[in-house]
């Protein structure tokens, strides 16, 4: 697998990844939200490097202007409900893509510390030959991401798949590697050493889902 750890060179980047952090300022959903979304903005542009261009001539009122535009099939898919802002995120850059829309959540059977991801609701476009970008902000085991993928195979095999993350730990990242071909790409904001005893990444920011959209409801 490509990783592609932005937190590496310095950036404004920077910025948003300690603001989601801050216990503090994570009072203010509506900006943890618009935080995660321009995070997601920037690792859209990063991902676009590396897609193919061919090109492209556009006429203007006073002559033709000659570029290089992507010409790949894109389709966005979103871990629901805490991958929404960054879903929106790269789809302020990606605006012609298609989208896919997925649950996958954490079950808890018997305590805390255990638990197997659940995929419910899935809605999805065809995948044959196109460029999937899976996203989900909190890459913690990893888990999620697989079972994801492992969800949308009935839909055809892309021609090449980016995984999308805010920020993982170090043990997830080295299970979506082991799991995923050698030709994925993982383009991730940054990278934290551990989980805890819950799964949770330490020290990460929290749950995310919860953030950006009020708690859960406990049953």
């Amino acid at each position: 697998m490509h990783i592609h750890n932005l937190s590496e060179t310095p950036s404004i980047l920077n910025t948003f990844i300690s603001e989601i952090r801050d216990k503090t300022i994570q009072k203010d959903s509506m900006r943890f939200r618009r935080n995660i979304e321009r995070i997601g903005e920037i690792l859209g542009y990063e991902l676009s490097k590396s897609l193919n261009f061919e090109a492209h001539k556009t006429e203007t009122p006073l002559g033709t202007s000659e570029t290089v535009l992507h010409k790949n099939d894109i389709v966005l898919c979103s871990i629901l409900r805490a991958g929404v802002p960054l879903h929106n995120g790269l789809l302020n850059y990606f605006d012609a893509a298609e989208n896919a829309f997925i649950s996958a959540y954490r079950q808890h059977k018997h305590h805390p510390e255990s638990f197997e991801i659940i995929v419910e609701y899935l809605a999805c476009p065809s995948l044959e030959n196109k460029t999937l970008i899976l996203a989900d902000p909190m890459l913690a085991t990893g888990q999620s991401m697989v079972a994801t993928f492992e969800a949308l195979k009935p839909f055809g095999t892309p021609k090449e798949v980016h995984l999308i993350s805010v920020i993982g730990a170090q043990k997830g990242v080295d299970y979506v590697a082991k799991e995923f071909n050698s030709s994925t790409h993982l383009w991730i904001a940054a990278i934290d050493k551990t989980i805890n005893d819950k799964g949770y990444i330490i020290p990460g920011l929290g749950d995310a889902g919860d953030l950006a959209f009020g708690n859960k409801l406990q049953q």
